[in-house]
């Protein structure tokens, strides 16, 4: 397949441009994901653009969840920045390096404002009523950030977009389940309520941390929700350069290993949180890796 993918680089000629994409590598590298955000099989010209995309999503997330202080007067001078940053007023390392990537690859400015909208959503949100309402927050804090990928891959068609939709709620999803315990230190449960009634299993239970077998075929429900979402996602692979195939794969084998670390718990996420481990990370992408070698 001819993909636009190799033209969408860019190697920064100025200091001020190379620091600010300097500082993003830098900040995507001290943080782990359940996936591998670029891999060195990433066409070269294309890794500062994911680094300043992700940089952007994960402090948006840190704002939303960490941050000391009125959050949401954070999250509205955030939104600030970013609108700024679209007219062409920068200062901040992620900015400059962030505005560069959204005129190289023509970024929606829609996407970044829905992930801002998402964390607001956490502030005044804590419950959700069905599947219906936690794929309505979805489309504001996952979605959107599978989109940006396309762009600086250099796809903008529907098709791609609705296929990398389906991943990122499949790692949402597997997010949400992996971290139940805690996120319920937050107040926050993700758990939709209908799917709580229909296994029998209610708020106070899960207060206490109750671990039985109605909760455990609670989650074993929702981990099998998340690989439908992956099994769906699962086609965009074959339809983006394989340059970028091997980093696409490993977004939904990363989310794919945290169901298995659930599944391996015994669907017991609130005595510990499961994770996939380094050494599961590394196989994946080793095998990965062959299959793109080996064409399959």
């Amino acid at each position: 397949m001819t993909a636009p993918a190799a033209r969408r680089g860019l190697d920064p000629s100025d200091a001020r441009e190379r620091n600010a994409y300097a500082w993003c590598r830098r900040y995507t590298l001290a943080h782990e994901e359940n996936f591998t955000v670029v891999s060195w099989l990433l066409p070269k010209p294309l890794r500062p653009h994911f680094y300043a995309v992700y940089a952007f999503c994960r402090w948006t997330d840190d704002l939303g969840d960490e941050a000391a202080g009125d959050r949401l007067a954070l999250l509205d001078a955030w939104e600030a920045e970013l609108r700024a940053c679209y007219e062409g007023k920068r200062s901040r390392p992620l900015f400059i390096a962030l505005g560069r990537t959204v005129e190289t690859c023509a970024i929606p400015q829609e996407l970044f404002l829905r992930l801002i909208e998402a964390n607001r959503i956490d502030q005044r949100k804590q419950r959700f009523r069905d599947i219906d309402e936690l794929l309505w927050y979805c489309e504001h804090s996952a979605t959107p950030v599978g989109r940006m990928v396309l762009h600086v891959l250099g796809y903008h068609d529907e098709r791609r977009m609705r296929l990398a939709d389906a991943t990122c709620i499949g790692l949402q999803l597997a997010n949400f389940w992996q971290d139940v315990s805690v996120d319920l230190r937050k107040g926050r449960i993700y758990l939709p309520q209908a799917d709580m009634r229909l296994f029998g299993y209610d708020e106070a239970a899960l207060q206490v941390g109750v671990v039985n077998a109605a909760f455990r075929e609670l989650m074993r429900f929702e981990v099998e929700r998340a690989r439908g979402y992956f099994r769906r996602g699962k086609r965009l692979e074959a339809l983006v350069d394989r340059r970028a195939r091997v980093d696409i794969s490993l977004f939904r084998l990363g989310g794919e290993a945290v169901l298995d670390a659930i599944e391996q718990f015994h669907y017991d996420v609130l005595t510990s949180r499961p994770r996939a481990s380094r050494t599961t990370k590394v196989r994946l992408a080793l095998e990965a890796c062959a299959r793109l070698t080996l064409g399959l």
